[in-house]
């Protein structure tokens, strides 16, 4: 019988960094069991380049546009995972089946300084991203 993918939805406003990278790095590195997903309530329209380029430094080709939350009404979702800084934003809420799980990171489009410091900052959210959700995944396989 061959294995179902189950299907992940990452959720937050803008869907140009956060939800992106973690849609990227599923597919590349999760992709035999997990088939990814992302959106944003107010998307920007685009995806952020240091976003791409930070995940092209760990060899993960982006492909994908920003998409707005309701091209995925009413499809099923093993798994919705907001991946906004609550603090910061509101998150959106998930009206379609599938469990929501929140796992907060901060927004690296945010950040100020020079060209090699906002960088910084993408490939730290990108690294965190990269350590969490595969690790939220497992817990959620192996429940």
């Amino acid at each position: 019988m061959p294995h179902v993918k189950k299907r992940v939805l990452f959720l937050c406003t803008g869907n140009s960094c956060r939800s992106q990278m973690a849609e990227a790095i599923v597919n590349a590195r999760l992709g035999d069991r997990w088939q990814a997903y992302s959106a944003g309530t107010q998307p920007a329209g685009a995806v952020h380049p240091k976003a791409i380029q930070a995940l092209a430094e760990m060899g993960i080709p982006h492909q994908g546009r920003s998409k707005h939350v309701d091209e995925f009404r009413g499809q099923p979702f093993d798994l919705v995972v907001t991946v906004c800084d609550d603090a910061a934003e509101n998150c959106p809420v998930w009206l379609g089946p599938g469990q929501q799980v929140h796992l907060g990171f901060p927004d690296p489009a945010a950040a100020t300084g020079s060209d090699e410091e906002v960088m910084a900052v993408f490939r730290a959210v990108r690294d965190e991203i990269a350590r969490k959700v595969p690790a939220l995944l497992a817990e959620m396989s192996d429940a």
